[in-house]
């Protein structure tokens, strides 16, 4: 903020302390075995009565999940661009006991979700990313979904080697390194938290740059486009 607007910045602390638990993220060779250990996931917790909250990056990936959770036998509501009428609904209903909510990125975003009954004493809403983003920042704002206001929440993240910010972000020369964790599960535990955090910084970085030189271009513009007054009347 400040090296591209000139804004400073200063950080509120929360009115409570955070009972969110954040585990290590899962890490996968390939897409079908990420996929399905999410399933898993949401079957298990669902089991328990948990409400579970899954985010993904795309509205296809959206659409995917929930016909593969039909097949499982499981019924889940899709908060996407395509829910507008029904989002406050959805929203309003995603903490209950054994829900199941699939939401894409923007959809819901600065909406507490209300826990139902006894979920706080079961360990508050689940939150499971299926896909890590390009800014570490928006990776929060998911996890953030759950632990609102002091209460318990569990953000559980996914990532498989095959994902689209290790396969757009990572420098050429660790290609050989994904390529060789996702034949080595031993390696690939140690090492795929370092690829997703490198990944993401090195595409923070471009978006940075993308934001100053467009901030330069407007500033340009304004100088171009102002009326320098000659004292004429």
């Amino acid at each position: 903020m400040w090296w591209t607007y000139g804004l400073l910045t200063f950080v509120v602390p929360t009115r409570l302390p955070s009972r969110l638990r954040v585990p290590p993220l899962r890490h996968f060779a390939d897409a079908q075995a990420k996929w399905t250990a999410v399933l898993e996931c949401v079957e298990q917790l669902h089991r328990r009565g948990m409400p579970v909250l899954v985010g993904t990056r795309r509205l296809g990936d959206s659409e995917m999940l929930q016909q593969r959770l039909a097949e499982r036998g499981l019924a889940c509501e899709v908060l996407n661009a395509k829910q507008h009428e029904r989002e406050a609904d959805i929203i309003a209903l995603a903490g209950e006991p054994g829900r199941i909510t699939v939401a894409t990125n923007m959809a819901g975003r600065g909406t507490d979700i209300l826990l139902g009954a006894g979920v706080a004493e079961q360990g508050g809403l689940q939150v499971l990313m299926v896909e890590p983003h390009e800014s570490e920042r928006v990776d929060w704002q998911l996890f953030g979904r759950a632990g609102r206001q002091g209460q318990p929440g569990f953000a559980q993240a996914f990532v498989g080697l095959e994902d689209d910010l290790l396969q757009r972000h990572l420098p050429f020369w660790l290609v050989p390194l994904r390529d060789l964790l996702a034949r080595s599960p031993r390696w690939r535990g140690a090492l795929a938290h370092v690829l997703v955090r490198w990944a993401q910084r090195r595409a923070q970085r471009q978006a940075f740059q993308q934001r100053r030189y467009l901030r330069l271009r407007e500033q340009q513009l304004r100088k171009q486009l102002a009326f320098a007054s000659d004292g004429a009347g």
